[in-house]
């Protein structure tokens, strides 16, 4: 399974098509499987061939389901499952999404009376254009070891369980996560992932680039490959999002403003109780002086002002 999530705004004088729009969208279409081969080829560095594009309960059920709504699910020849997300919006929840959206798809899928070895391997792929976590890399592989917490060591499957599902680790039947961030990317493409990495943020294709499905994105995914009624419903996607994404901006910086208006406040607040106190600490210390020149002891002063000698000689002091 693969779970792909996409944030990303591109100016509408760009050549090639978002890819949150494309997947919506152009990439359903079978004759454009070869686009999502090439990325899930470089991605996971081996051939992936797609079998078909399928449906999720997801995306049938009513607004008040708290599942993630998938944007395309992929099973592959291997009987493995891609499932695909585009995401727009910063969610803090998101890795609990991430890890709701694999279950529930497994579960569409697992049969009232089937054995839990139908449960067919997911790949939940993640691309984010917000700060996802705290890490400076913007590629993420995230798999479930088992680890010895005496020996240290990874617990392999049994002999029968390695013949029965072509596997050597438990991590290799659970779900793999990769988790693609994407605006941490400097734009430097030194690898064929690193080039879909650039197209993914900048909807642009380079005449160098030679990564797999790159090639047929670039010929198929141009704005102006588009119908003109296509034309219009992506000019008025981007609009939107530009538009969503403006007020996103406009609110973090109402909020960034008022923060550092509470700040200023606070600080002048603190400044003039500091000035109240230094005020209030000297008219007492006058007063201690004028009560000495007129021939009280200091006993006499304390008891006075209800504090302690010591406290007294520290303020004479000071």
């Amino acid at each position: 399974m693969l779970i792909f999530v996409y944030q990303g705004f591109l100016s509408m004088a760009q050549t090639h098509i978002r890819f949150d729009w494309a997947i919506k969208k152009l990439l359903r279409n079978k004759s454009n499987f070869d686009i999502l081969e090439g990325f899930l080829s470089v991605l996971l560095e081996e051939d992936i061939f797609i079998q078909e594009i399928l449906e999720s309960q997801s995306n049938k059920e009513d607004q008040f389901d708290k599942s993630n709504v998938i944007d395309i699910l992929v099973n592959n020849t291997r009987g493995e499952l891609f499932l695909i997300e585009v995401q727009n919006e910063k969610e803090h929840d998101y890795f609990h999404r991430m890890s709701y959206g694999q279950a529930k798809a497994i579960s569409e899928r697992l049969g009232a009376g089937d054995t839990y070895d139908k449960v067919v391997k997911v790949y939940s792929i993640n691309i984010v254009y917000f700060e996802l976590g705290h890490g400076d890399d913007y590629v993420y592989l995230g798999e479930t070891h088992f680890k010895g917490i005496h020996t240290h060591n990874e617990l392999e499957l049994s002999k029968t369980q390695k013949e029965l599902y072509n596997a050597q680790y438990p991590h290799e039947i659970f779900t793999t996560y990769y988790l693609l961030k994407v605006n941490n990317f400097n734009d430097i493409a030194k690898d064929p992932l690193d080039e879909w990495i650039y197209f993914l943020k900048n909807s642009e294709i380079k005449d160098e680039f030679k990564a797999k499905g790159l090639s047929q994105a670039k010929e198929k995914m141009r704005v102006d490959s588009l119908s003109q009624s296509e034309r219009a419903l992506y000019e008025t996607y981007v609009k939107a999002e530009r538009i969503r994404q403006n007020e996103i901006d406009s609110a973090i910086e109402d909020a960034v403003a008022e923060e550092r208006k509470l700040k200023e406040e606070a600080k002048a607040r603190e400044q003039e109780e500091r000035k109240l106190k230094e005020e209030a600490k000297d008219t007492l210390k006058k007063m201690i002086q004028r009560l000495r020149n007129k021939g009280f002891s200091l006993e006499e002063i304390a008891l006075d002002l209800e504090k302690t000698v010591a406290e007294i000689e520290a303020i004479i002091g000071e």
